[in-house]
């Protein structure tokens, strides 16, 4: 389902946070740089289970929508706009818990 052999980096504003089982999800809008004047584009990115993420330094309270965010993923295979989460900076600019890759 992701592309694991691919990293890709999105640079926007969190949506939502699902803190759910089996696994949470971040919903961002990631602007085109490429076109500044266009609709962001919605990525909807898969973590872990809430229970992995605590071990990792995660909490319920990590995001919040309008959270200005840096996220690493292994994008979809089909090339749909998701990905699995390796790492997050958080608004502050600092990683959020501990990631699967160095995230900067």
């Amino acid at each position: 389902m992701f592309d694991q052999k691919k990293q890709v980096k999105l640079v926007g504003t969190v949506k939502d946070f699902q803190w759910t089982n089996p696994h949470c999800w971040i919903d961002v809008l990631v602007p085109d740089p490429s076109n500044p004047s266009a609709a962001p584009v919605a990525w909807g990115v898969e973590t872990g289970a809430p229970v992995e993420l605590m071990r990792k330094g995660w909490k319920p309270g990590s995001l919040h929508p309008g959270d200005k965010v840096t996220i690493l993923i292994n994008p979809l295979r089909d090339g749909q706009h998701g990905g699995l989460v390796l790492g997050v900076l958080g608004p502050d600019g600092k990683v959020i818990g501990r990631p699967a890759v160095p995230i900067k």
